[in-house]
């Protein structure tokens, strides 16, 4: 049986081939690790490596290529901003729809702040800004809920359960008129929506490279800008190849937060994922997945007109990611998201994606949803076979 994948939230597939053989002619070709080695191979693997920093650069419009920093995944690029960001007495805002690789972090360092409560002492606070049922921010919350000592707003750029877009553009303006810094999460979002970090006036953005910029995994990254580099502390320190006469970390970029032998396949097969990108432009990938969410979710809506399910978030098209969701089918979730595996080879996700209080926002805690996410390499063929697929699912002992 044929797979139909439309997963492309949790991580992009097929990549191109691209990337297959930058990370084949790293691995075959060169090899040598970068800072620890005074021959060629070492400097190709270097140059190659500057480059891969220049091309996200200009990519995300960051200030500098020596302030992209490479780490594992955006989880630890989140947790790095986060945790070497705040300090005691600090408070910042957040969406109710972000991702557990934000709301962990700050679950560990301090405590949520209730409706009025002004933030206690030296205790790290957040509070939650609300979105409504089809996940869009509610701006208007903002003002209410920002503090004397309100350092950041951390906010994804759109959510991973229901494709919603938060509208970057008005907290950046809300961020600058209150003194406030802006850290996003772009993990549903690179490489489909073009983020521009001097336009937005983002501080600091995180990315990963295995999903919309079409990379492998275990390699992701974050970008600051220049007032932010002595902001932030780092989580993880040690080796950098630099500065070895010293046991002190270098303060200077990118070695600051670069310890430890980097994910150097992963950078040239993320590289080249943004180089297809480019290549291909945002503007045609993006139509073409949204053209084939309008058709997946006209089907959705004619299931949902019989009764045999519910779509979550936003039904029209603007503002919005190739994510979608559903709940409330007569059958388990589970259930049916196994069948359609099972028996008719189409690849989706279901739970509740690591996002918890998206879910509480949604109406949909704690079952969760049955999500689909669209790529780059899905046809009109495998929506309107999904659609079909999911009807016979749902159509069993009705």
């Amino acid at each position: 049986m044929k797979q139909i994948y439309m997963d492309n939230a949790s991580t992009s597939f097929p990549k191109p081939q691209e990337v297959a053989e930058a990370v084949y002619a790293y691995m075959t070709g060169v090899g040598s690790n970068i800072g620890r080695g005074g021959y060629a191979s070492a400097y190709a693997a270097e140059e190659a490596v500057f480059a891969a920093r220049q091309l996200l650069c200009d990519f995300f419009g960051g200030e500098d290529a020596k302030n992209v920093v490479f780490t594992k995944n955006i989880t630890e690029s989140l947790n790095v901003l986060i945790r070497g960001l705040l300090r005691p007495g600090d408070h910042v805002l957040v969406s109710s729809m972000e991702h557990n690789a934000v709301m962990r972090p700050l679950q560990l360092l301090g405590r949520e702040l209730t409706a009025g409560e002004e933030a206690p002492g030296n205790a790290i606070t957040f509070s939650r800004v609300p979105c409504d049922r089809e996940g869009n921010l509610e701006l208007a919350a903002l003002p209410k809920l920002v503090q004397p000592k309100t350092k950041a707003v951390i906010m994804t750029h759109a959510s991973n359960v229901c494709g919603t877009l938060m509208p970057l553009a008005e907290v950046s303006a809300f961020c600058k008129n209150h003194g406030l810094l802006f850290m996003v999460d772009s993990a549903q979002s690179a490489g489909l929506f073009p983020i521009n970090m001097q336009i937005l006036s983002i501080d600091a953005l995180a990315f990963t490279g295995h999903k919309g910029l079409l990379g492998p995994q275990g390699i992701g990254g974050f970008i600051l800008r220049e007032h932010m580099i002595d902001k932030i502390m780092p989580c993880i320190v040690g080796g950098t190849g630099s500065m070895s006469h010293t046991e002190s970390t270098p303060k200077f970029m990118p070695d600051k937060f670069e310890a430890g032998t980097l994910n150097l396949p992963g950078i040239m097969g993320l590289a080249a994922g943004v180089r297809w990108l480019k290549q291909r432009g945002l503007d045609g990938l993006r139509k073409h997945e949204l053209v084939l969410t309008e058709q997946l979710m006209a089907g959705l809506q004619d299931l949902e007109g019989q009764g045999l399910l519910h779509i979550v978030g936003r039904q029209d098209m603007n503002k919005r990611t190739s994510v979608v969701s559903i709940a409330d089918t007569h059958k388990d979730i589970a259930r049916v998201a196994y069948e359609l595996a099972t028996e008719h080879g189409i690849a989706t996700r279901v739970g509740l994606h690591c996002a918890p209080n998206a879910h509480r926002t949604l109406g949909t805690y704690p079952t969760g949803t049955l999500r689909f996410s669209l790529g780059w390499h899905n046809t009109a063929e495998e929506v309107a076979t999904a659609i079909a697929a999911l009807k016979e699912v749902l159509g069993h002992g009705v």
